[in-house]
């Protein structure tokens, strides 16, 4: 049991300094380029700190383990909005771009509407549903950049040549910021998987099922990222980055995480843990799931502010989430 403590600290580590470089250079490029640190939070970031449940949840699949790739998506999502968004929220509320958060708002409710409706009506993700998913990912992401690209230009012509000077971040190569990205990006995924190897180890060892593994160690494991994102994010006064971050991450848990798993090798819906005969993801893991990303996003774009409250609210949610997990 020494070596997978030992392990899990040098993840710890990993996470930590990772996450340091990555908010860095996110926030730099942002800087550099103009760009909103919501957008940027909601794309590269996103990409980013999602690259631990991708990868978890494409090799669980192909290895039989389906449950672990389905919980770990729902799971990741509850997770980055009840604790991770919960705590930023609770902390330092910080203002909302209206414009920049309702577009992946929106995408993410229509994708998880289809998502729903799947795990409902067939109880089954197929290749094709797996495919879909892809295809709306490289939808979004191309409409984001586009989006990007077009607010840049205009921001540039209506400040004219005073806005050569000011942000830290132009001050900053190019290249630095983007290897911050790129390094920081390895560092935390290298550090989620030590955390998730060897925390699952234990979890098993001490007779905890799957489903359940999935839905909080292996979910919690792989929001590390998100969850160092946003302390790192507080820590540099730059809140906006997170809250970004956690809206994008949730749309690529359904349409990059789910999708590529599931095309890899399709998989069912675990009914393992049921309520009433009913299985307990369509009581509650989905509901929930739905529920902690309404009650984070419409208030806020409503608010242009997120609030203390719904932090407070949402890490109560997750606790007893947890709790109902373990019962």
């Amino acid at each position: 049991m020494v070596v997978p403590v030992l392990l899990f600290i040098v993840g710890f580590v990993c996470l930590i300094k990772g996450g340091d470089w990555f908010v860095d250079g996110a926030a730099g490029i942002a800087s550099r380029f103009k760009m909103p640190e919501l957008l940027v939070g909601a794309t590269v970031v996103s990409i980013g700190t999602t690259l631990p449940e991708t990868i978890v949840s494409a090799s669980s699949a192909v290895q039989g383990h389906g449950e672990i790739a389905y919980g770990n998506a729902i799971g990741s999502i509850i997770c980055n909005t009840a604790l991770v968004a919960a705590i930023t929220l609770a902390i330092r509320p910080s203002k909302v771009d209206r414009k920049t958060i309702i577009l992946p708002t929106c995408f993410f409710f229509a994708v998880a509407a289809f998502y729903s409706a799947v795990a409902y009506t067939r109880g089954y993700f197929s290749r094709l549903t797996g495919v879909l998913l892809l295809i709306v990912f490289v939808v979004y992401m191309t409409v984001t950049v586009r989006q990007a690209l077009k607010d840049s230009k205009e921001d540039a012509g209506k400040s004219g040549e005073g806005s050569s000077s000011g942000d830290s971040g132009e001050s900053e190569p190019i290249l630095k910021l983007v290897i911050l990205l790129v390094v920081g990006a390895a560092a935390i995924a290298v550090g989620a998987d030590l955390l998730i190897d060897n925390g699952t180890l234990i979890a098993t060892a001490i007779g905890v099922p799957e489903s359940v593994i999935a839905l909080t160690f292996v979910a919690l494991g792989t929001s590390l990222p998100e969850l160092i994102t946003a302390i790192t994010s507080l820590r540099k006064g730059v809140g906006a980055l997170s809250l970004g971050n956690v809206i994008g991450a949730n749309l690529f848990n359904l349409l990059l995480v789910t999708g590529l798993a599931c095309t890899l090798s399709p998989f069912p819906v675990p009914v393992g843990k049921q309520i009433a005969g009913i299985p307990a993801s369509f009581v509650v893991d989905i509901p929930l799931m739905l529920f902690v990303m309404t009650f984070m996003t419409v208030p806020s774009i409503i608010r242009g502010k997120g609030s203390r409250v719904q932090g407070i609210v949402l890490l109560v949610l997750y606790a007893a989430f947890v709790v109902f997990q373990f019962a």
